[in-house]
């Protein structure tokens, strides 16, 4: 459980929420005392089953963290005219 003070809480009000909607809970502290506890309403079912939701429609080469090829290299330098 994460503990921010007011002003940060006032300063990202939205993306505190968004976490809240997922099931996270948030406290607000005024000079490090806590005060507040944010917590969800109801955990929003919609937002929570989207995640995963393309689980195992993609597959990670065995190769990706292979070095490029140098011509692909040289184009991302800006060596290529």
């Amino acid at each position: 459980m994460e503990t921010v003070n007011i002003h940060q809480a006032k300063t990202n009000l939205s993306r505190l929420l968004s976490r809240v909607e997922l099931g996270e809970e948030i406290v607000i502290a005024n000079r490090g005392t806590p005060i507040a506890k944010l917590v969800p309403f109801r955990i929003s079912l919609e937002r929570r089953s989207s995640l995963g939701k393309d689980q195992g429609k993609f597959t990670v080469p065995d190769d990706f963290n292979a070095p490029l090829p140098e011509e692909i290299l040289v184009a991302f330098e800006g060596g290529m005219e």
